[in-house]
């Protein structure tokens, strides 16, 4: 949320390149559809899904393995929102957007505050849900989440928001939340 954080953490090489790449072929019909796909990722997006979700596991006659899936669920969420907010105010980060990209936009938003680029909200959001996602979703369809939300992630890279080292440090820290939890709250998946 700062210039002024005390970590500086520039970008790699790599980071560099696959924004100079992402900035070269984004255009604005791609980048309005990748900003209303990353909208399921938004932090308050997911806050409102999981607490309806614990919401209706306490109304309805659920099962208790949903009840505490819903738990485990609602109390990564809270955790997920939070985290970003205290690392952006750590570690100061130019987003992509504002390092790569000069007057030649190509259909590049700018996106929020230009130095709050680590960790990526969103990949944090999906790697604290994910297991639970994994877990609630029909047989059918699980082969296909990891792939949805490996690309649900990824498209934070593309509108420059965020260099695969944000995404990547996201999903991690989002996985390290999950196992927090677990550890309080055990998943269903997680007795005994």
């Amino acid at each position: 949320m700062s210039y002024r954080a005390p970590i500086s953490l520039p970008p790699t090489r790599a980071d560099l390149a696959v924004a100079r790449v992402c900035a070269h072929h984004v255009t604005p019909a791609i980048e309005r559809t990748l900003k209303t796909l990353t909208w399921a990722a938004d932090e308050k997006v997911i806050l409102a899904s999981t607490a309806a979700f614990w919401a209706a596991s306490r109304a309805a006659r659920c099962q208790e393995a949903t009840k505490r899936r819903a738990d485990h669920m609602l109390a990564g969420a809270l955790i997920a929102s939070a985290l970003p907010h205290v690392m952006k105010r750590l570690v100061r980060r130019r987003r992509p957007d504002r390092t790569v990209v000069h007057r030649e936009r190509h259909g590049v938003p700018r996106s929020g505050n230009a130095w709050d680029s680590f960790p990526s909200g969103h990949a944090l959001h999906l790697g604290a849900l994910a297991r639970d996602l994994h877990a609630l979703s029909p047989p059918a369809l699980r082969p296909l989440l990891w792939p949805a939300l490996a690309g649900l992630a990824a498209s934070r890279m593309l509108l420059l928001a965020h260099y695969p080292s944000d995404v990547i440090g996201g999903l991690a820290l989002g996985a390290t939340i999950d196992a927090a939890v677990a550890a309080v709250i055990p998943p269903p998946d997680r007795e005994g």
